[in-house]
């Protein structure tokens, strides 16, 4: 027994040095249990590297939300409640839960009125296109539009530029609050031309697509902007409305009603 832990001990302190946290985990409870002499040395490994793979695929996964900044960090799939009266089709929703929509890098616009749920839904995309190992960031458009103005201002519009089209998944919400400035129409059309049938891309807005055009102003910006966003696009219709006029919304999830709620 004293043999066994002098040479436990070096090997789990080689795990840790090269970085081999569930190989080291595994190794350690295999030990302590009693059947576990009956294993053979392939039977070990196995285990030992199946623990380590799933250890780095939940870090990867946390690194990827902990870089989303998603609005709603706990939304996920699994918690859409199709039961509420907003013409959410369950058939629908889970064909791009599956997120063939992401690698054919096409997009996703999530349209309503405010209070139902269409941030929430999309941080559950969002949440979802992470597990299946894209990169994603969530911003507001209002906010996005401030932080751009900014660093064209203190030197660093190329390097936000390149971040919000680089990340695979790029979820833009509140879309369509006012019209836009001449700045922000070229600013959202450097965004969606570097990203066009590079990445994916998701739009909620309270205005329906077809108001748009009337929204980005300029007639031939405008053109060139929806034709990048909207042709390849899948699209979802929340119907309802604003929950907010009502004292309590059973129908939504915890997490939705949080949303409507918000100052």
């Amino acid at each position: 027994m004293k043999e066994a832990r002098m040479l436990t001990n070096p090997t789990l302190d080689q795990m840790q040095a090269l970085g081999l946290t569930g190989m080291a985990a595994a190794w350690r409870e295999l030990t302590e249990q009693s059947g576990a002499n009956e294993l053979s040395r392939d039977e070990w490994l196995g285990l030992m590297l199946d623990r380590e793979v799933a250890l780095r695929a939940d870090k990867r996964i946390r690194n990827r939300l902990a870089s989303a900044k998603l609005r709603f960090a706990q939304a996920c799939i699994e918690d859409i409640d199709f039961a509420a009266a907003r013409g959410l089709d369950r058939r629908n929703t889970m064909a791009l839960a599956q997120g063939q929509w992401l690698t054919a890098h096409e997009g996703l616009i999530i349209t309503g009125h405010t209070g139902t749920g269409k941030s929430w839904l999309a941080c559950a995309f969002g949440r979802q296109a992470a597990r299946l190992g894209h990169s994603v960031l969530y911003v507001r458009v209002p906010r996005m539009f401030e932080d751009l103005a900014l660093a064209r201002l203190d030197g660093s519009f190329p390097r936000l530029i390149d971040k919000l089209s680089r990340v695979q998944l790029l979820i833009l919400d509140d879309f369509g609050t006012h019209a836009l400035s001449d700045q922000q129409r070229f600013h959202l059309f450097e965004i969606v031309e570097e990203r066009y049938q590079r990445k994916s891309t998701l739009i909620t807005a309270q205005v329906p697509v077809a108001s748009w055009h009337d929204l980005i102003a300029d007639s031939t910006v405008a053109d060139a902007i929806l034709d990048r966003i909207v042709h390849n696009a899948h699209r979802i219709t929340l119907r309802g409305e604003s929950m907010r006029k009502q004292k309590s919304a059973p129908l939504l999830t915890a997490a939705e009603n949080g949303e409507i709620n918000q100052p």
